[in-house]
């Protein structure tokens, strides 16, 4: 049977979320301390823990068939890499950042001048849709320093709070693309391998389903059930099921967590009580 090769970053939050997912979905990796690879028990899977940088060429080579790797990364360094599923996570921006004292009032103002970058293809291709050019300074690593120590007017890279921003009298100027984790596939799987990411992407999807989801029950008078039903929605239909009390019944949903409360206070004022709120495992489809 063939086990299906994944590139993982080997080390930071973007690899403890990538773990997590795989747990998520019910595999099991043996992986010690420093191994640069493990297999799963119970699923045709072999993790390679590698550098972030490295993954987009280990994918466009086929030494690994999927990779997840964060949106920003392939957007440098693998724009015909097929990405098959955002993830959710390490969500961050690709953004333009100068000192806080620098006059800025539009890109305009950046042409000519340094910028100091991890992503030069990124920095090339943004300020060029601008018909811009400017002199780029390639830095691996602590990008934000470069224009305190005078190596750069500005930088590009990513942002995720803006704290290492402000720690460095930065201010974000441009938000050159949003970006967050991704499954991304090899050009040159099998069928046999596809069939197994097929597998590993149903599991997934069904993971960030029940993420994005919470359960809901609440006891509702009959004769508000079909104004509860036109508030919640739903996969096809409520349960509703009847309680001992006459007149009542239990109703039975799913709502998404990023309109929770907006319909916590619909369901009062339409009626519902008693209202309990559940995580979801997962939800399949």
């Amino acid at each position: 049977m063939s086990t299906l090769k994944i590139a993982i970053q080997k080390s930071g939050r973007l690899n403890e979320e990538s773990i997590q997912i795989l747990k998520d979905c019910g595999i099991s990796i043996n992986n010690g301390n420093d191994q640069l690879k493990a297999e799963a028990t119970n699923f045709p899977l072999e993790v390679l823990y590698l550098r972030n940088s490295d993954i987009p060429q280990y994918l466009i080579d086929g030494v690994v068939d999927i990779a997840i790797v964060g949106d920003n990364l392939l957007v440098e360094k693998g724009k015909d890499i097929k990405v098959i599923q955002k993830l959710g996570f390490s969500k961050c921006k690709v953004s333009v950042a100068v000192p806080k004292t620098f006059q800025y009032n539009s890109i305009k103002d950046l042409e000519g001048l340094r910028v100091a970058t991890s992503y030069p293809n990124t920095v090339i291709d943004y300020f060029g849709s601008f018909g811009m050019k400017v002199d780029i300074h390639q830095i691996s690593g602590s990008v934000e320093i470069a224009p305190n120590i005078g190596l750069a007017d500005a930088i590009v890279d990513i942002v995720s709070s803006g704290s290492t921003l402000f720690k460095n009298n930065l201010k974000e100027v441009e938000v050159i693309f949003k970006s967050e984790a991704v499954l991304a596939v090899s050009p040159n799987v099998t069928p046999a391998t596809q069939k197994i990411i097929d597998t590993l992407q149903f599991r997934i999807e069904s993971v960030l389903r029940a993420r994005k989801s919470k359960y809901i029950l609440m006891n509702v008078p009959n004769d508000k059930i079909e104004a509860i039903g036109k508030i919640l929605p739903v996969l096809k239909s409520l349960t509703v099921m009847p309680l001992a009390e006459e007149g009542w019944s239990s109703v039975h949903s799913v709502i998404d967590k990023d309109t929770f409360w907006d319909v916590i206070d619909q369901l009062k004022e339409a009626g519902a009580e008693g209202i309990l709120v559940c995580p979801i495992e997962k939800m399949v489809l």
